[in-house]
């Protein structure tokens, strides 16, 4: 693996930067660790480390990370958050099932879910992977509403 870096800002770095913190697209999020790993500057460096130390999704702590260890940064992975990724997710979610009417199905919860918590969607979409919507509609299901 031949890896090229470059020791100067990248041109789009306000681009990357901006990606970097659009809370609601963490595959954004993630490319944008991808370009700035590869450029061994100071500013590239703080914004890996920052969403290596805090970013909700865990892959793109674990990338930051192994970028950052290729740049020859003495860094830890962090542990893998356990419990909410988000603070209040149960309420979050709960809000929205009981907007909707009586009745209503796991996709109009979803597309509701994501239209209004884009943030919560999104964390929880890039987290899960491909085990998202099974653990979605699980956790639907078990919201008691009480209307």
């Amino acid at each position: 693996m031949n890896i090229e870096l470059h020791n100067e800002l990248p041109t789009d770095f306000e681009e990357l930067k901006k990606a970097a913190n659009r809370t609601s697209n963490w595959r954004e999020r993630l490319a944008a660790v991808e370009a700035l790993g590869e450029h061994d500057d100071q500013q590239s460096v703080h914004i890996l480390k920052r969403l290596m130390a805090n970013d909700t999704v865990y892959v793109i702590q674990e990338t930051a990370y192994r970028k950052l260890k290729l740049l020859g940064e003495d860094v830890q992975l962090p542990p893998r958050k356990k419990g909410d990724l988000i603070k209040g997710v149960g309420k979050i979610l709960l809000r929205i099932k009981k907007s909707l009417p009586e009745g209503h199905t796991y996709e109009a919860f979803k597309e509701k879910l994501q239209k209004m918590r884009s943030d919560v969607y999104d964390t929880y979409e890039g987290d899960k992977g491909s085990d998202f919507d099974q653990w979605l509609e699980s956790t639907w299901s078990g919201l008691l509403t009480n209307k």
